[in-house]
């Protein structure tokens, strides 16, 4: 079940262990690393990391710690935007929009926009213009074209 077995048997992965490994699949896909690249980094099997962003085995505090450093991003960066429902051990998981954190939005493509490759190409080209200013201008026309974009 988890790395750090958890005494519940063989159950669903936890909601919290779920959203920690869609903030890695997140990231990850952001910098445009396969599994394999991130396994290789990180001294495991590709197999792994798909354990990880699945939630089925529980990232270990020092295999979170080396995941920030090979991501490059704070610890704190994989438990942002944790739902409430999701750090209650009680709720149960409704799907992979929970561990983003829109549980209540409508997914008008029928899959998790985060997880969509359009999205994560739209990601890495956003963070490959350099100038913080264009940048800004990007998104804030991004957000004066989407209906309801938040601000």
């Amino acid at each position: 079940m988890s790395e750090e077995g958890s005494g519940r048997g063989v159950a669903k992965p936890d909601p919290k262990d779920i959203h920690v490994g869609a903030r890695i699949r997140l990231r990850r896909g952001m910098l445009g690393l396969s599994q394999e690249r991130l396994a290789e980094a990180l001294g495991v099997t590709f197999q792994q990391v798909q354990k990880y962003e699945r939630g089925v085995n529980r990232v270990g505090a020092s295999r979170l710690y080396d995941l920030a450093r090979v991501l490059d991003v704070p610890i704190g960066f994989f438990y942002d935007d944790m739902p409430d429902e999701a750090a209650r051990r009680d709720v149960p998981l409704s799907g992979a929009r929970l561990a983003f954190g829109v549980a209540e939005m409508q997914q008008p493509y029928g899959e998790d926009p985060p997880a969509r490759r359009e999205t994560q190409d739209l990601v890495r080209a956003y963070y490959s213009i350099t100038d913080p200013t264009v940048r800004k201008r990007v998104l804030d026309l991004v957000r004066a074209l989407a209906p309801d974009a938040p601000s």
